[in-house]
């Protein structure tokens, strides 16, 4: 370390000159603590200070994305935590890189003559050269002003750091390099005592906050209008404050806000495009994600939402090109096949997503995972009609998982049974699987065999056989299965008016926290017991507030409810989208959106004046509705 640091000052004169690396679009900075050359340990904090002072001095400026703190650190548990009062060019170089930095700045500072002096050096990642060194000096008890004085000599236009107090900055610093959680809470609310004008450890205290009402009062406290904060700041703040509220419209005006002030963040873009994806606004997610992508083109995980958004917003075009440049930079990765079976599938091209989730397996063919790939490749060819090829596929997925001594193996081929209609002879594999698994104590395979017999039971009409079969998967779940357990037993109650269905679901889960399970139990009962019109507005405020992602069953769930009711043009719109399965195989709530999504579809297309495409999605639904009676009444309703 030392004969790094050595050789970073002779070389101080030769850079001032040298020809400097090219830049990118984009300079992704990441500063890491400053190193205390001093023999002085009590200004070993303000290695942090100078890290952090730079860092928010250079936010909001031109071309420039300063990587957060926080960023860098929430890597330490992949990458291995290093001591985070050590140096960072040794101790946070590797966390910079890994967070998406293309720059790294690092420096030394010490004390002599009564003057702090500091330096810094700019590395570009790519090449590992020096491209820029720099220099300050201060009163030895102020780095806030030495680190200014560095920020400004990278962006002319900096603004100042919102605290000039040595107190609250010493207090913020120790507390936010402290592990321990009751310590951290100590040392920010010392901060704010020393200075209330000072925006950082009220964003950090209100995030830790374990105790809602308290975290929503600290952020009152900060946004009074008496406090001078920054723009940037209150932004931030307000979008705390908005979700601690639950008022999404105010947390969207803020985060907009944010973005306006520093458009080169990533984080706060690919924030507004998840809000966006959860709210079904796929074109504004689809800017969002492309926006953050711009400015982080090698972050995979952007790339991969950016194709998924794209697919929603109907641009398979778009998709496919991320996901193409996600295969280029992880040649070796499954996921990006695997993704681009998923936007195909989404958006109707059955062959084509069979194709990739089966490549997807090939890169991927000793893992679980792997023969997931097949297993949605085998539902791809499924919803194709083709059965022959899907039976041959679900076949291998299923004996992957018996040459593996996989317990759920014989659970996943009744499954499959099911699904591709041989429903009486699925019933009896389960109905067996269940009762070899049961040895009387609590058990997750157990238990889901039950509850999954009892959902049959309800698509058959037996509400006598579902309701003792819930009671089974009750008393043997563990808490991996209690909530679907409950569930299932909620919705296998004897048929109920609306009312009495609501007031069931008060009952079971009372009081304004458990609203969201309350609703989707309520919702789910209604639909079982074929209280459609009641079912509508139980849906739509969980489809309008989700708390899910957009992949969910709650589209199709509204659909079905919206047709039912009369309202057969918000249907439609509800079921322009292929589920996609999940790759484990387990998806015993299916029997409520698969395959009634052609049965629906097929009305659709009845309605809209389309007989062929009615007749083709309405055989589709009956060859994989099999040989059981329809419980719901579809074919009568169809006809």
């Amino acid at each position: 370390m030392y004969c790094r640091l050595a050789a970073l000052a002779l070389c101080l004169g030769a850079l001032s000159c040298s020809r400097r690396a090219q830049n990118p679009a984009i300079e992704r900075i990441a500063v890491l603590r400053f190193e205390n050359l001093s023999a002085d340990p009590s200004i070993d904090w303000m290695g942090r200070a100078f890290a952090q002072v730079i860092n928010r001095d250079l936010e909001g400026a031109p071309g420039v994305y300063a990587v957060p703190f926080e960023r860098v650190h929430n890597l330490d548990s992949t990458l291995g935590a290093r001591p985070i009062q050590a140096p960072g060019v040794s101790a946070e170089f590797n966390q910079a890189v890994a967070a998406g930095a293309n720059r790294l700045a690092y420096g030394q500072y010490y004390v002599r003559g009564g003057r702090l002096r500091a330096a810094v050096t700019i590395e570009d990642v790519s090449s590992h050269k020096m491209i820029r060194t720099l220099s300050a000096s201060a009163p030895a008890d102020d780095p806030i002003e030495a680190a200014n004085q560095l920020a400004r000599q990278l962006f002319a236009q900096a603004a100042p750091y919102p605290t000039r107090n040595e107190a609250a900055m010493l207090a913020y610093v120790t507390g936010l390099e402290s592990g321990d959680p009751q310590a951290k809470a100590l040392h920010l609310q010392e901060a704010i005592a020393a200075d209330p004008n000072f925006p950082a450890p009220y964003y950090l205290l209100a995030q830790i906050e374990q105790d809602r009402a308290a975290a929503r009062a600290l952020v009152n406290q900060a946004l009074a209008p008496g406090n001078k904060f920054p723009a940037l700041d209150r932004a931030r703040m307000a979008v705390l404050a908005a979700g601690l509220r639950g008022d999404r419209p105010a947390a969207e005006s803020a985060l907009a806000d944010w973005s306006r002030l520093t458009p080169n963040d990533p984080e706060v873009w690919r924030t507004l495009a998840q809000d966006a994806m959860l709210h079904h606004q796929y074109d504004r997610a689809l800017q969002a994600f492309q926006r953050a992508s711009s400015i982080e083109p090698d972050d995979v995980s952007i790339l991969n939402s950016l194709a998924y958004a794209s697919a929603y917003a109907g641009r398979l075009d778009t998709a496919m090109s991320a996901l193409e440049r996600y295969q280029t930079l992880r040649p070796a990765d499954a996921n990006p096949l695997d993704s681009m079976g998923d936007v195909n599938l989404l958006l109707g091209r059955l062959r084509e997503a069979a194709n990739f989730y089966l490549q997807s397996a090939k890169k991927d063919p000793n893992s679980e995972k792997g023969s997931g790939h097949v297993f949605k490749a085998a539902v791809a060819r499924l919803m194709g009609g083709d059965a022959g090829g899907a039976d041959a596929l679900a076949k291998q997925f299923v004996d992957a998982h018996r040459a593996a001594k996989d317990p759920l193996a014989e659970f996943l081929g009744a499954e499959w049974s099911w699904m591709s209609g041989r429903r009486k002879e699925a019933y009896s594999q389960m109905a067996a699987f269940a009762h070899a698994s049961d040895s009387g104590s609590p058990s997750a395979v157990a238990s889901e065999a039950y509850c999954e017999l009892a959902l049959w039971s309800l698509v058959l009409g037996d509400r006598a056989a579902a309701a003792q079969a819930a009671q089974k998967g009750a008393a043997l779940a563990v808490p991996a299965s209690a909530g679907l357990a409950a569930l299932v037993r909620f919705i296998s109650q004897p048929s109920a008016s609306p009312s009495e269905w609501t007031m069931r679901a008060e009952q079971a889960f009372p009081g304004p926290a458990q609203e969201p399970a309350r609703n989707l139990l309520l919702a789910y009962a209604l639909l079982s017991d074929k209280q459609f019109a009641p079912a509508v507005p139980v849906l739509q405020s969980l489809y309008d507030r989700p708390a899910g992602n957009p992949e969910d069953s709650l589209p199709r769930l509204l659909a079905w409810a919206d047709l039912e009711s009369g309202r057969p043009k918000e249907a439609a719109a509800l079921l322009r989208f292929n589920p996609i399965p999940p790759a484990s195989a387990v998806w015993p709530l299916s029997v409520f959106e698969f395959p009634r999504i052609f049965y629906l579809r097929s009305r659709i297309a009845a309605l809209a004046g389309n007989p062929q495409q009615a007749e083709s999605e309405y055989r589709l639904f009956l060859q994989l509705s099999g040989d059981a009676p329809l419980a719901w009444g579809e074919e009568r309703q169809h006809k």
